[in-house]
């Protein structure tokens, strides 16, 4: 344990490329699913189609092939990716892959009635997913958000194999230098349990703020709190 001590220097660092991975993973992720999830919805097939393309592909296929594919395999195209960016567009563009989905379902599972709603305002399909259903589906997309950032953040361990000198690279070396194998990956799995848990907090306090029902909680407790003020 105290070669852990010693090179505990080395995986901090590893600790915060592991932490930026998953920032920009976690970005590209996002922009990837709303912008697939949306585009599955259209109801113009040169929209639809490739979007369904690129959902089927990334999703059946293996995230550490996509990854050596954007390393190794494009510089045989004349396109030569730092290992950093080749790593966060594998995992953003897997992970997107399984999040658009979770964007697709949630707002297909808007009430019907809201859309005619819509329809009889006057507003146009654009509008409608920006004014009304995107927000109202947003509560029921947090909690497989969640699920599937948590599945980032441990897939970034595949980012070593790209020359990532993330958390796992890092450890690989400790344990190389020291023979330490226990102590060291006791540690690493400490500390991927811990961003899990602080990445299963942040999903948690963003579901309580954008709750449909918050605004009707939080009027039912200041009217409680009336209700006591009055009786004292």
């Amino acid at each position: 344990m105290s070669a852990v001590i010693d090179y505990a220097p080395l995986l901090w660092q590893g600790l915060w490329t592991t932490v930026l991975v998953t920032v920009l993973g976690a970005i590209v992720c996002v922009g990837v699913a709303f912008a697939a999830g949306l585009a599955r919805l259209s109801g113009r097939w040169f929209l639809r189609w490739p979007a369904s393309v690129f959902v089927e592909v990334f999703r059946g296929t293996s995230l550490l092939v996509q990854m050596f594919w954007f390393f190794f395999a494009l510089p045989f195209f004349g396109i030569q990716l730092a290992p950093l960016t080749a790593a966060v567009l594998a995992l953003g563009l897997n992970e997107g892959a399984y999040a658009a989905e979770v964007v697709r379902g949630a707002i297909r599972s808007r009430p019907k009635g809201q859309t005619e709603a819509c329809v009889a305002l006057g507003m146009g399909p654009a509008l409608r997913l920006r004014r009304v259903l995107v927000p109202q589906a947003i509560p029921a997309m947090l909690p497989p958000f969640g699920n599937v950032m948590v599945d980032l953040l441990k897939n970034t361990s595949l980012v070593s194999l790209v020359t990532v000198a993330d958390l796992t690279f890092r450890a690989q070396m400790v344990r190389n230098t020291t023979g330490e194998t226990t102590a060291v990956f006791l540690t690493i799995l400490v500390m991927y349990f811990v961003l899990s848990l602080v990445l299963t907090l942040v999903i948690g306090m963003l579901e309580r703020r954008f709750a449909l029902d918050r605004k009707a909680v939080s009027a039912a407790r200041a009217e409680r709190r009336l209700v006591k003020a009055g009786a004292a």
